[in-house]
């Protein structure tokens, strides 16, 4: 960039700005607004144009022009979601051991069962405090043990309902639970 005595400059990666003040080839030295000077070269610098120039390049009227055809293309390729999607749960909780522990080794059925009860409510209690609506409990099928469990568990609630959950996603083994939002 060609500079010349007189111009106003900023510092680039710095917070200083001020004007050239003297040349030797590429050093360039600048009095500060403080009134200090300081020696930069000349790729450090960069001119300082008038915000009248910046705003009549930035707002010009075919500028305009391309944001908007642009913003009118961005509205047309808006995606919509399918019906199907809409109504999808929006929290998944895996109550299999494995996703809650490394290894299960060690511990007996009743600890096992009560970890999963203890997961299941801490994450109903989330979803209702975060007025989280649908949230699915994939229990596996296994011998109903941890499924009954769980639907005792929903009972207690009275702003709750429970079903089966979307056979086709989940199988049978999974609970999706609606839960009922206070106005």
């Amino acid at each position: 960039m060609n500079f010349k005595v007189g111009d106003s400059v900023l510092v680039l990666d710095e917070a200083f700005s001020g004007v050239v003040k003297q040349i030797k080839g590429d050093d360039i030295t600048i009095e500060t607004t403080d009134g200090f000077l300081l020696e930069f070269q000349s790729n450090e610098l960069v001119k300082k144009t008038s915000e009248k120039t910046i705003k009549s390049a930035l707002f010009s009227s075919s500028n305009i022009h391309e944001v908007i055809s642009e913003k009118e293309q961005i509205k047309r390729k808006q995606i919509k979601t399918k019906v199907k999607e809409r109504y999808e749960p929006t929290m998944e909780v895996d109550l299999h051991i494995n996703q809650l522990v490394k290894s299960a080794k060690g511990m007996s059925n009743h600890d096992m069962l009560t970890l999963q009860l203890d997961t299941a409510k801490r994450q109903l209690e989330f979803a209702i405090a975060k007025r989280i609506q649908k949230i699915v409990f994939i229990h596996g099928v296994g011998e109903g043990v941890l499924k009954i469990e769980l639907e005792y568990l929903f009972a207690r609630y009275d702003n709750i309902k429970y079903y089966d959950a979307n056979y086709q996603k989940y199988g049978v083994g999974a609970t999706e639970v609606y839960i009922f939002q206070n106005a």
